[in-house]
């Protein structure tokens, strides 16, 4: 009976937050339609660092190769740059030219302004109903910059959905107007 007692004395000195989980993990889907060929599509998305020719709120990006922390290889970074100065890094993780699939992820580093946190992107570009026709799909997984459920506004879910819908609206407006 005194192992019982112990045993339930030492349960209510855990901690309540214990149990409590993090925040909830965000999604975003943007499916397009891109009036060129997959190919042509292809060519202009894959190349990490030529954002700026085709997304209009990039004003800059800055392009450099180095080590991941992560996994220690070397990877290809950008810093890119929005004309409202919100600012993220993002590094290179794969480009598979047979799928025609980018993934890249964004470092949360000092660099990285945007309302998100361990936000990642995968890119598809497939044939669309002709041979002239893409349909591009953005997908996009992420957390509230403040990665935390209580997070203030503009570092909250709503802030975090809103700037990568900002950020792929344009991507699609961006990529038409360049291939079309």
């Amino acid at each position: 009976m005194k192992k019982l007692w112990v045993s339930l004395a030492m349960l209510m000195m855990v901690p309540l937050s214990a149990v409590a989980h993090g925040p909830s993990g965000q999604k975003v889907v943007k499916e397009f339609e891109v009036n060129a060929a997959p190919a042509k599509v292809w060519t202009l998305i894959k190349d990490f660092g030529a954002i700026q020719q085709w997304h209009p709120d990039v004003v800059s990006v800055k392009v450099e190769t180095k080590a991941d922390a992560d996994s220690g290889k070397e990877l290809l970074h950008r810093l890119v740059t929005l004309k409202d100065g919100t600012a993220f890094l993002e590094k290179l993780r794969e480009v598979n030219d047979a799928e025609m699939k980018l993934d890249y992820k964004m470092v949360d580093a000092s660099e990285s302004t945007i309302a998100v946190s361990n936000y990642r992107t995968v890119v598809y570009v497939k044939q669309g109903a002709t041979p002239n026709q893409s349909i591009v799909s953005l997908t996009a997984r992420f957390y509230n910059k403040a990665n935390t459920m209580e997070a203030p506004p503009g570092a909250d879910n709503p802030a975090a959905n809103k700037a990568i819908n900002a950020l792929y609206d344009a991507a699609a407006i961006g990529l038409k107007k360049a291939l079309e």
